[in-house]
């Protein structure tokens, strides 16, 4: 990856945290960083209590905090920074466009987590064509450039998780540290699997090395580009969201597919990605796929 980093900073502990790790990130792989702080002037929609020049200040004391923080703790790192006078989603999906990844702080676990700016965060994940990693502000502060783990999430055909598995890698080596590839499978209802796929299974063995046979065949081309990654293979049958948790223990970060689903209430993630947002002790990067 050669494309800067984006943080996004709304002066939060979350959102500082989330530059920490952006910069810690730009640092390993050799990339400049981009901070951003998204304000928009809209005093015919919004009740006002400070002026535009006083709200435009206290914007760019956001971004200045933020920036001093970072060039503090990283002098040789390349680094620009701007207040982008947008929404926070339209800023954010914007400049995702032009990035190698952005970076996004997000507040706490279980089932009423919120991110950056509120459920702005979210809506970024389901929509952005980049990668996202949603960091809290306890990640940030444990930022090892070796050992430890990148943890990922396979699933599907070699195709449809090339980019996750190729984010991974790229992690993995960046930081010298091993990747755990994690292939969760499920016993299928009796016509959950066509004709064509139930004869490679028969071919394979069974269901679990078919899994097995379909991780290391997603493995294969990416192990081959990056041979001093360590790599170990995890195959267990369970809730992919459930065996991905609890293949965190050694985690530094971990790596997930993203699945968009529209529905009645708007766009969505899915249930996996939810379910590493909500409940991973690391960093988590979501990474869509093509």
């Amino acid at each position: 990856m050669t494309r800067a980093i984006v943080v996004g900073v709304d002066g939060s502990a979350e959102s500082l945290a989330a530059a920490d790790w952006a910069a810690h990130e730009a640092v390993l792989r050799g990339v400049p960083l981009r901070v951003v702080h998204a304000w928009l002037w809209q005093p015919l929609d919004v009740p006002v209590v400070q002026d535009r020049e006083t709200q435009a200040e206290s914007a760019n004391a956001v971004l200045r905090e933020a920036v001093t923080r970072v060039a503090g703790r990283y002098p040789e790192l390349a680094l620009t920074s701007e207040v982008v006078q947008d929404t926070a989603v339209a800023a954010l999906l914007r400049e995702a466009e032009d990035s190698g990844m952005l970076v996004l702080g997000s507040r706490g676990h279980g089932a009423l987590v919120g991110f950056l700016l509120g459920s702005y965060g979210q809506q970024v994940i389901a929509a952005s064509a980049r990668p996202v990693v949603s960091v809290r502000a306890g990640d940030g502060q444990e930022l090892r450039p070796a050992g430890g783990e990148v943890v990922m999430g396979q699933q599907g055909t070699p195709r449809d998780s090339d980019a996750v598995v190729g984010f991974a890698f790229e992690a993995a080596a960046a930081r010298g540290a091993a990747l755990r590839a994690v292939r969760a499978w499920s016993l299928p209802p009796i016509y959950a699997y066509s004709p064509g796929s139930m004869r490679l299974a028969d071919e394979a063995g069974g269901l679990e090395p078919f899994e097995r046979k379909a991780l290391a065949e997603a493995l294969a081309p990416w192990r081959e580009r990056f041979p001093d990654v360590p790599v170990t293979e995890h195959v267990e049958i369970g809730s992919a969201g459930q065996v991905l948790l609890s293949a965190l223990s050694d985690a530094q970060l971990l790596v997930v597919g993203r699945r968009v689903r529209r529905g009645p209430v708007g766009t969505r993630i899915g249930s996996v990605a939810h379910a590493a947002l909500h409940h991973a002790p690391c960093p988590v990067a979501v990474v869509p796929h093509d």
